[in-house]
């Protein structure tokens, strides 16, 4: 059985920083594409970034590049998304989703993420 836990929510203040960690088990982690998304209060879910399988190659959505990191330690079965300069807009449930191989640039569509975490709460105050 397929199991994702995020962790590392919390509150903090603008221009701050946190990590998020999902850590995966009952997959062969090396094997999947790995994803950030987040669905912030009246919004749909939205891609934040991914990392590929293999070549760990990223993408990111406009609205984090250059503050947020995607990174994964296939040898702890955890994938990281380090998160700098922090803003209010970026307040959300952050959840990671797996899936199988995938493309060499990972793909932002929901779609395509066989597996999800519960989400973790980040909120950002002003």
């Amino acid at each position: 059985q397929v199991q994702l836990v995020e962790s590392g929510g919390g509150l903090v203040q603008a221009g701050g920083s946190q990590r998020l960690s999902c850590a995966a088990s009952g997959l062969t982690f090396s094997s999947y594409t790995m994803a950030w998304f987040r669905q912030a209060p009246g919004k749909e879910r939205e891609f934040v970034a991914a990392i590929s399988w293999i070549r760990a190659s990223t993408n990111y959505a406009d609205s984090v590049k250059g503050r947020f990191t995607i990174s994964r330690d296939n040898a702890k079965n955890t994938m990281y998304l380090r998160m700098n300069s922090l803003k209010p807009e970026d307040t959300a449930i952050y959840y990671c989703a797996a899936s199988y191989r995938g493309t060499v640039v990972p793909g932002a569509e929901a779609e395509t993420y066989a597996f999800w975490g519960q989400g973790t709460q980040v909120t950002v105050s002003s």
